[in-house]
């Protein structure tokens, strides 16, 4: 069944979200919690940067040099930041899964992240986003290691996503992305190997209690 929305302008399409009270609630109950989060987020950064934590014996890490592939990263990172903001954009389901889904692994990360306190790996060349850096209070933070932020972010999207050449084009970017986190040692092997795991989990948990599913039957 064709997908009314391809017809309709981007205005058209999210008044119709906003009418709709089950679809409306989440995306403005949704984009406050994680505007609300957002904000606290350099407080969080600034407390896990002041502790001592354990050092981790990686050997990946040992056998790979270190490289600044910075670039790299957020090109990718930021290049399907782009095509899911404009799946998005016709899309409102993709964003409330997106968002809500995004909350919890927020939780999940700062909860992880507290349990496990770990010092950067041997080696780490410090990643510098001018773009995200306001949300670590413009500071270098090195402690934000397990679960990985950045590969959660990718496998976020490529769950979120709904065409298959997207979803391709996702994976690819996330598996780059998670070997040069590596390269760069910004991260410990265990911390981007379980984040596609657990954001995975998080994402179907999240779409049976919410009930985002019976959202996409609705549209048809």
């Amino acid at each position: 069944m064709v997908n009314g929305n391809s017809k309709k302008s981007v205005k058209e399409i999210w008044v119709a979200a906003l009418q709709s009270p089950k679809k409306r609630d989440k995306l403005l109950i949704g984009s406050f919690i994680i505007a609300v989060m957002l904000l606290g987020m350099p407080f969080f950064f600034s407390y896990i940067q002041s502790r001592k934590g354990m050092l981790l014996n990686d050997w990946v890490l040992e056998h790979l040099p270190a490289h600044d592939v910075s670039i790299y990263i957020f090109m990718l990172i930021w290049g399907m930041g782009l095509l899911i903001l404009l799946r998005a954009l016709y899309n409102p389901i993709i964003y409330i899964n997106y968002v809500w889904t995004l909350i919890f692994v927020n939780i999940a990360r700062m909860v992880t992240i507290l349990s496990f306190p770990l010092d950067p790996p041997k080696g780490l060349i410090h990643l510098i986003d001018p773009l995200t850096g306001v949300f670590y209070g413009n500071t270098i933070i090195t402690r934000d290691l397990f679960f990985s932020g950045h590969t959660s972010t990718l496998v976020l999207i490529v769950l979120c996503l709904e065409k298959r050449t997207d979803k391709v084009l996702g994976i690819i970017a996330a598996a780059v992305v998670m070997f040069l986190l590596l390269v760069q040692h910004i991260h410990y092997t265990i911390d981007v190997v379980a984040a596609p795991i657990l954001v995975y989990l998080i994402f179907r948990l999240v779409r049976h209690f919410l009930k985002l599913d019976q959202l996409k039957a609705n549209e048809y």
